[in-house]
């Protein structure tokens, strides 16, 4: 029997303020945070990932948090181990009597913690990675034409040497199934909403208040520790155009905008996958402005067992940007 545990999960498009909505929902109803953030994992990835670790010091205690600094830059964390400790932190919070909150907008990775599917996939295999290490993008890719066709057809950027090496790893390794999960999610899905417009003013006041506190710094940091520039560029958007700019690419000027720009795609990529979610079924409680006193009266609902109220915007009935 399918052990179902109640899961508050905060969301939202990036730059909308999640972390501290959940922080306070965390204080208010006795909870810990899980990061549900495909980068947030890597140690020494702060500025640009947004970890925001100042904002789990909440009316003078540490908010208890997960899936932060898990591994090095230099690890190829994967969506099964991802999910797997993910699972794990749920059944701990849970067996404490704890409410899991998870925090995050990537897709992949809440959409497969919410689901509970199995995914196929292989894990990184370290020794075929070391022989192939000294050859170049050309090589590999030579290598996974002439081997795997349909996997070299399906890879986007097929010169991408960290990409070219998990593809040949996937396309030769044996299939896996994840295992299932020790516990599933019963979700009630908070969505932290701003207009467009002021989506994309926050992203830029973010942009440059990041650009300040060092993030630029940071990558260089990540690179001298022996983070590859190839390495830096899959981690994308911040790590991506910095490490271009780092390299001579670009101007500062040009990174910015750049950033700017890729960002604000981000956002609406963030904005088609809710409303995807929505067409789909599932319930979305979208906040304005992250407001504590209506994410808390519909907590308070969720975890009496009460009945919900409908959702009083829904983005699949706003035209994007309009609203």
């Amino acid at each position: 029997m399918v052990d179902y545990k109640k899961t508050v999960i905060v969301t939202g498009p990036t730059a909308t303020g999640k972390t501290a909505l959940a922080v306070k929902l965390a204080d208010k109803f006795d909870g810990e945070i899980i990061s549900v953030d495909s980068r947030q994992v890597y140690r020494g990835m702060d500025i640009g990932t947004g970890k925001d670790l100042l904002e789990y010091n909440y009316n003078g205690r540490q908010i208890p948090h997960h899936m932060l600094d898990v591994v090095d830059p230099e690890y190829p964390y994967n969506l099964h181990e991802f999910c797997r400790d993910a699972w794990q932190a749920i059944a701990g919070i849970t067996v404490s009597r704890r409410l899991p909150i998870l925090c995050g907008g990537s897709a992949l990775y809440l959409d497969a913690l919410i689901s509970g599917y199995e995914l196929p996939g292989a894990q990184p295999n370290f020794e075929r990675r070391n022989n192939l290490k000294a050859k170049t993008p050309e090589e590999l890719g030579q290598i996974l034409q002439s081997e795997f066709p349909e996997a070299f057809a399906s890879l986007k950027d097929k010169t991408n040497k960290t990409r070219l090496l998990r593809a040949l790893e996937k396309a030769e390794a044996p299939q896996r199934k994840l295992a299932a999960p020790p516990v599933k999610i019963q979700p009630l899905l908070l969505g932290v909403y701003f207009t467009r417009q002021k989506v994309h003013a926050r992203i830029e006041q973010r942009l440059d208040a990041r650009l300040a506190a060092g993030m630029i710094e940071e990558v260089q940091r990540l690179h001298d520790n022996g983070i590859t520039w190839e390495r830096l560029e899959f981690f994308g958007l911040e790590y991506r155009y910095i490490a271009e700019f780092l390299q001579g690419k670009c101007s500062r000027e040009e990174m910015r905008e750049k950033l700017l720009i890729k960002i604000r795609q981000f956002a609406k990529r963030q904005d088609i996958w809710f409303r995807k979610l929505e067409r789909e079924g599932w319930v979305i409680h979208w906040i304005p402005e992250g407001d504590l006193t209506e994410a808390s009266k519909l907590v308070d609902a969720f975890l009496n067992d009460d009945r919900l109220p409908a959702p009083e915007i829904q983005l699949k009935n706003i035209d994007y940007g309009k609203k």
